[in-house]
């Protein structure tokens, strides 16, 4: 883990104003596990390459104790980051692991994978989000890949002003998160504001960009963004970056990447280019074929 007492802020010049403020929807996935869709299907295209993030937590076993038994999935990434609670994933490749408070689970589908995430946990507070990160179409039927990382190997560092900074993916500060990838380029930062903070980070201009925050309210170039919103950022062409601050002190991820500015065709778990390829998937997960070595 890599965590230097504190780095200084990066130079961000014009910052990135909020073009929309998004509410998530209510909804089950799995087994009945309540959840709130952040980013949906409909934004697919505006968030190129971010396909869904979403957010869960409640303290209540009937919300979440079924889990996501066995399901499919083939042409994209998955990233879990745990807040709290306990979450065992099994799949078809022979990967396991123990997703626990503060660590992150990335999951490359590729051609094709089956898997389960279910709690260890009887009780308590499970709290966490998922995003779904697109693979470029020369990479959809690569092989798939797995690796769970506990909090304390994650990357992470303090800016002068006291803002905590978890480097899930890409590069703040000089420090390279866990993850990185050629094709997305994918940043996520979980920032821990406190009171009277602010936070900058420079961003390629045609990246796109959004902030959910979860904790608190935060202010960016003049809009509040509360709990429980998500802040889609502008693309101005005279902006470098973007700075947070927050007057109570907040929570917040910061997720940007490069868009691929490819066909997106989802059915279900299987996120193709093209309907043809959908067609193939199902045949596949019928047949038996998905999640199998090639």
């Amino acid at each position: 883990m890599t965590r230097p007492n504190s780095v200084p802020s990066e130079a961000v010049q014009g910052s990135r104003g909020v073009e929309s403020l998004v509410v998530g929807k209510a909804t089950s996935d799995g087994a009945g596990v309540k959840l709130t869709r952040v980013l949906t299907q409909s934004l697919q295209r505006r968030l190129d390459p971010f396909l869904m993030l979403d957010a869960f937590g409640s303290d209540r076993p009937d919300d979440y104790i079924a889990g996501f038994p066995d399901h499919p999935h083939r042409g994209f990434e998955t990233v879990t980051y745990m807040i709290a609670g306990r979450m065992r994933h099994r799949d078809s490749a022979g990967h396991e692991g123990l997703l626990e408070n503060g660590g992150v689970q990335w999951m490359t589908a590729g051609r094709g994978i089956i898997h389960s995430e279910i709690p260890q946990q009887e009780e308590g507070l499970m709290e966490g989000f998922q995003l779904w990160l697109n693979l470029p179409a020369r990479d959809k039927m690569s092989a798939p890949w797995y690796r769970d990382f506990a909090a304390a190997d994650l990357p992470r560092f303090s800016t002068a002003v006291g803002v905590d900074v978890t480097v899930i993916a890409g590069t703040s500060h000089g420090i390279t998160g866990a993850v990185t990838r050629e094709a997305t380029a994918p940043l996520y930062l979980d920032l821990h504001l406190p009171a009277g903070s602010r936070f900058a980070q420079t961003l390629p201009p045609g990246h796109n960009a959004f902030v959910y925050v979860y904790r608190g309210t935060v202010d960016i170039a003049g809009t509040a963004v509360p709990a429980q919103r998500m802040a889609i950022l502008d693309n101005a062409a005279d902006a470098d970056g973007i700075v947070i601050s927050s007057e109570a002190g907040a929570r917040a991820l910061l997720i940007a990447g490069a868009p691929l500015r490819e066909p997106i065709v989802q059915y279900g778990p299987f996120v193709m280019t093209s309907e043809q390829e959908i067609y193939q998937a199902l045949n596949d997960y019928r047949d038996g074929r998905l999640g199998m070595p090639a």
